[in-house]
């Protein structure tokens, strides 16, 4: 019997917590068993010669949709197979009552082992959840979520207080299929602070891991500034979109949510997707303010490398916008300076029939559905822009793995060390990687990165150790499991 399932060779190994280094990984029973320069490869089962390319932990995608334009049970194979095109090896994707997703209401207990089911043998990476409280019965469950599903991080969407995925929404109630005389504003999502903060007094033991995200928009900024834009007429495409839902809307629901954070005594909040120089702005302002709050602040790949100028195409619509040249330049100035925690996708595989809808319509950036994929492009896209821009490869590691890693609580992911899952990513630098959607194993049929040259390219992942990603094809097999959390869990 072999020492060793597998034997990665020749790589320069870049591990979150540690110097890097060139030399091989070996993995055992789906673990990283033991690393160093010269082990005897006789003692391995198989052998991959990782012709000295970078050896990263695999990403923790820490954003993703699926199921939300498409069936979930669909989703989970073909944006999993994407993502791990991407060097994502574990995928944690939010969900919800309401419409889309499985377009049912009632309470999680009977919600989520459906949710279970429909992606259960279907996804080519591991993954977990994100959950949403949309009503008083939710918040009540909450103690069910955690010590039943294994689900310990959970998120509001401040913009929803009369907004759709398209846009303005008639109705709020129907939309989210809210029970008779509740509403989705500022005072429920005080209500769910105080709900998450009751559960982490409840269960200490879960504490460190419990945590709420916020998408940081303000409804009635936005419901007046799509009027304005639209009655002025003079701004089209992704520019009038982003002016619609302008920056400072941003900045003002930060501000909003990290008060309530103070007042409710939550301290472990997530500031999502931060697009823009007044969203990072407000963040970091907030985390001066309140430096009792542990704060953690998102932004997107998307974000990062497309603007509102460059994007191909109105596919790039998404929420937030976006944004100006000079807030990527922004973006990537906090993320140079330490105000960034994770980089993510925000992956929402949305077909061209349902993004551009068919008829007049079809070039409104209004009328088009939010959202789209961009897990394919996430470690390539870090790699390749973060290192010209003198982000070192191990804060690349710390970004993409540990720092959503240990935050969800995702105990053995996110480093290549012994003991840890051997999520992997080969990362080859001298290669390039012409975005095309046709080269993606989505089902979206566009990208709004069409044409962008990406300079490093992944070649293969692992995922526990099974070779999901072999020279840019993909294996057959869903290897991927559900990753609950909690104590001992996982």
């Amino acid at each position: 019997m072999s020492d060793y399932d597998l034997l990665i060779t020749n790589v320069k190994v870049i591990g979150a917590n540690a110097e890097p280094f060139h030399g091989d990984i070996a993995v055992k029973d789906g673990a990283v068993a033991a690393l160093g320069a010269g082990i005897d490869s006789q003692r391995a089962e198989r052998v991959v010669d990782g012709q000295g390319k970078l050896a990263f932990p695999g990403a923790v995608d820490a954003h993703q949709h699926w199921g939300i334009y498409n069936e979930l049970r669909e989703d989970a194979a073909s944006e999993s197979r994407a993502s791990a095109q991407g060097g994502v090896t574990t995928g944690i994707t939010y969900m919800r009552t309401g419409q889309y997703y499985l377009n049912q209401s009632g309470p999680y207990k009977e919600f989520m082992p459906k949710v279970l089911e429909a992606s259960d043998g279907q996804a080519h990476i591991d993954y977990t959840f994100h959950v949403a409280p949309m009503s008083k019965e939710h918040i009540s469950e909450l103690p069910v979520l955690a010590k039943d599903f294994g689900i310990t991080s959970f998120k509001i969407f401040m913009f929803y207080g009369g907004f759709g995925l398209h846009g303005a929404s008639s109705s709020q109630r129907d939309f989210l299929m809210l029970p008779e005389g509740e509403n989705y504003d500022i005072a429920h999502f005080e209500a769910v602070m105080r709900g998450v903060q009751k559960l982490r007094d409840e269960l200490p033991e879960y504490a460190d891991e419990i945590s709420l995200g916020l998408h940081c928009e303000t409804a009635e900024i936005m419901r007046a500034y799509t009027q304005m834009v639209r009655d002025e007429g003079e701004l089209t495409g992704l520019e009038a979109y982003s002016a619609a839902r302008p920056p400072h809307s941003e900045g003002l629901a930060i501000t909003i949510a990290s008060y309530l954070a103070h007042e409710t005594q939550l301290p472990t909040i997530n500031l999502l997707h931060l697009s823009s120089a007044k969203a990072l702005e407000a963040a970091v302002l907030m985390g001066r303010t309140f430096p009792h709050v542990n704060f953690r602040r998102e932004v997107t790949i998307g974000h990062l490398l497309a603007s509102y100028d460059s994007a191909a195409n109105i596919g790039g619509k998404v929420n937030p916008p976006l944004r100006s040249q000079d807030d990527i330049e922004a973006l990537w100035q906090h993320l140079a300076a330490g105000d960034v925690d994770w980089v993510v996708s925000d992956h929402a595989c949305c077909s061209e029939e349902d993004k551009f809808g068919q008829g007049e319509d079809k070039d409104d950036v209004f009328a088009a559905k939010s959202g789209f994929g961009g897990a394919e492009y996430l470690l390539p896209g870090l790699v390749g822009e973060g290192l010209k821009r003198g982000v070192s490869e191990q804060r690349i590691a710390q970004l993409l793995s540990w720092n959503p890693a240990q935050r969800f609580g995702l105990t053995k992911k996110g480093d290549i060390a012994i003991g840890y899952d051997a999520d992997i990513a080969l990362v080859d630098t001298t290669k390039t990687t012409v975005i095309a959607p046709e080269h993606s194993e989505s089902t979206q049929e566009y990208t709004p990165f069409e044409g962008f040259t990406l300079e490093a390219a992944v070649t293969d992942t692992f995922v526990r150790g099974n070779h999901v990603l072999h020279e840019g094809e993909l294996a057959d097999e869903a290897i991927g499991r559900f990753i609950p959390r909690g104590p001992g869990a996982n």
